[in-house]
This record gives C-alpha cells, structure tokens and sequence, in this order.
C-alpha cells in the first residue's frame, strides 16, 4: 500500500495528469466555498475541517470518491452519485460536478457554525 501522504500536494502527485487535474480542482472548489477550512490527510487522504470536518476526498480507478454527509437541502441533487455507504462516486469518464461539491462544503460550513453557536450558548 506504501506510505501514507504527508500533505495534499503529496497525495495528489501520486496520481496520473487527468486524475491530478480533478483533485486540483476539487480542492480549489472546497478552498473557495470554505477559505477558512484546514487541510490535512486524514484516513490516508484529503480532508478540509473547520470547526469539524467538512470533506474527505479520494481517487480510485475508476472514480473519485467523497465523504461528506451530504446535507438534506441537496439529497436529491446527489443522488445520482450516491454511493452504498452515504458517500459520493464521481465517475472519472464523466464530467465532475464541481458546483455541487461546492454548495455541499458551504452548507457543511453553516451547519458547523450553527453546531458551534448551540456548543458555545449551552456552555454559557
């Protein structure tokens, strides 16, 4: 299996042209829609936290791979990726939908905000 990445950079690097061009973006996607988020490789691969995590993402042969719970505001729009276990397969033959990666890492972000804000009100 080799040795675990140590960032993003080094894991997508392992990877041929085409899949390293899809990672970039779906990394630029996630930066973009949560600028604040942490980058780390968790479980041997990518993830983007803030104030929990918001996003796993991971290559495969013949798909990309995404571990988010997918909010209810947009089941339906990802149920045609839906994988078996409450993850996301991104076929790498067809086009990667990028906008929907991006409006689930922004209702990611408001639901760990408002998860902080009722944390933060009980503790007072």
């Amino acid at each position: 299996m080799g040795t675990a990445p140590k960032s993003i950079d080094e894991y997508i690097a392992r990877f041929p042209p085409k899949v390293r061009a899809i990672l970039k973006k779906i990394r630029a996607t996630v930066r973009r829609a949560a600028p604040d988020a942490q980058e780390r490789i968790s479980y041997r691969m990518p993830s983007f936290s803030l104030h929990g995590v918001l996003i796993y993402f991971a290559a495969f042969q013949n798909h990309i791979g995404v571990y988010p719970p997918v909010p209810a505001e947009l089941r339906k729009a990802a149920s045609p990726y839906a994988g078996e276990k409450g993850n996301l397969r991104f076929p790498l033959d067809r086009p990667i939908p990028y906008s929907l990666i991006g409006r689930i890492i922004k209702l990611r972000v408001k639901q760990h905000q408002r998860q902080r804000q009722t944390r933060e009100k009980r503790g007072r």
